[in-house]
């Protein structure tokens, strides 16, 4: 017996369902060809990924070849995640046979190909990387390779810290490299910190008999809001127009015109506090060109050096100093101590991780003179943009307990923080547990 229907033996359709938009004999959902070609253009990507991530371990692992720009990028990594072999992880296992080599041309070349395939920010984390892992601190002190290079502030650390060995051919490669990141500093902090501080400043300077021009109207009329008075209309009556009768007038001192603190800054230039020595000195070239602050930079590791003569110039400063050495706390504040002349209007600021190599009971009682003198004291752990470092935790308990908490800075917080010392009101502390 035959049918006109599906073969039922072989089940296979002979005919395209009505209004189906599959093709005869597909069992496939509509669409389905679509979604795979996306999904493996997803995979795709995921591999090329693992692939630039894992390193050439990952080529056999991942069966993703990379080519052009791929393969590119791959070998500047290559020659610094995989050439020294120390890096956990991913990249630099076993394999030695990359590396940057040992000549300032191929490191250049190298630092010129990472400013091609990656962003700012992660070029100089790269280079980072290589001046610890690979030991390139000593090429740097070429020229050619100093003007390849992606500067940021931990380079002119490195660079400062190479300072005394640096041959003179590359001194002045080496100072332009680092007065274009005390620009960008610059450029970036000076404005805010002289609005903060010129507000606390006439905030601090206020008078009660101020000339005309010097009177601060908007605290003048709320100190006298309760001297308003309606005066008469026409007809007699108390319904006219009302005046506020200023008693008690509110001013500004002419804190342009002279000066009305001292701020010393006081700066660790140990190895560790290498970015801090950086913030550090543009800082004090900004306070320094404020009139009405007098501001003494003094530098220190076991011995001192007063930089104040050099404040016009924060390049000048920074190659003044010189990072690495021991710590010796307490015989910096002793010379800051006899600076003071004015405690009442001074501000010291500390910037050390507090590892004392000095007399820490000498280094304590002289914080605790200074504040019972009335000068106000601000200890920073760290002013940088990475936090709070290994810090002395004892120490900083114990310059808590004095008043004056040991807490870690951003470039960004500084001029608050300066700001509410010269006003003696408490300190914007960022996190409480950074100071014990």
């Amino acid at each position: 017996m035959t049918t006109d229907g599906p073969d039922n033996s072989t089940g296979t359709v002979t005919d395209k369902p009505a209004g189906s938009d599959k093709p005869a004999g597909s069992d496939k959902p509509a669409g389905t060809d679509e979604t795979a070609r996306v999904h493996g253009a997803d995979n795709g990507e995921r591999l090329r990924r693992w692939r630039l991530v894992l390193g050439a371990d990952g080529a056999q692992s991942t069966g993703h070849t990379l080519t052009g720009r791929d393969a590119a990028m791959d070998g500047a990594l290559t020659a610094l995640y995989e050439g020294g072999g120390r890096q956990p992880g991913g990249r630099g296992g076993s394999r030695r046979s990359a590396g940057l080599g040992a000549s300032a041309p191929s490191v250049a070349r190298w630092l010129g190909d990472i400013r091609t395939y990656f962003p700012s920010s992660v070029v100089q984390i790269m280079q980072r990387d290589a001046i610890d892992r690979l030991g390139l601190s000593a090429l740097l002190l070429e020229p050619e390779m100093l003007e390849a290079v992606e500067a940021d502030v931990h380079l002119v650390g490195t660079l400062l810290s190479l300072n005394k060995v640096m041959p003179e051919t590359t001194k002045e490669t080496a100072r332009a490299v680092v007065r274009k990141v005390v620009e960008k500093l610059e450029s970036r902090l000076t404005t805010r910190t002289r609005a903060a501080l010129t507000g606390a400043l006439d905030r601090s300077a206020k008078v009660s008999r101020p000339r005309h021009h010097d009177i601060d109207w908007n605290r003048t009329i709320r100190a006298n809001l309760k001297n308003y008075l309606t005066l008469p209309g026409e007809d007699g009556a108390g319904d006219g127009a009302g005046t506020i009768v200023p008693e008690r007038l509110i001013g500004y001192g002419r804190a342009a015109q002279s000066v009305k603190k001292d701020v010393i800054l006081c700066i660790d230039q140990s190895g560790s506090m290498a970015a801090s020595v950086v913030y550090a000195s543009v800082f004090g070239a900004v306070l320094a060109s404020m009139r009405a602050l007098r501001t003494r930079l003094v530098v220190f590791d076991t011995a001192v050096v007063d930089l104040t003569d050099q404040l016009d110039d924060p390049v000048d400063v920074l190659f003044g100093t010189q990072l690495g050495g021991g710590t010796d706390i307490n015989r910096a504040l002793a010379y800051c101590q006899s600076r003071i002349t004015r405690p009442a209007d001074t501000v010291v600021v500390l910037i050390s991780d507090l590892y004392e190599g000095g007399i820490r009971n000498e280094m304590l009682k002289r914080v605790a003179a200074m504040k019972a003198s009335g000068v106000q004291f601000v200890t920073l752990l760290a002013l940088s943009d990475e936090g709070a470092p290994a810090y002395d935790r004892d120490h900083a308990t114990a310059l808590s307990a004095l008043g004056a908490p040991a807490f870690a800075c951003t470039p960004d917080l500084f001029p608050e923080v300066m700001a509410a010392a010269i006003e003696k009101r408490p300190l914007p502390v960022p996190d409480r547990e950074a100071h014990g």
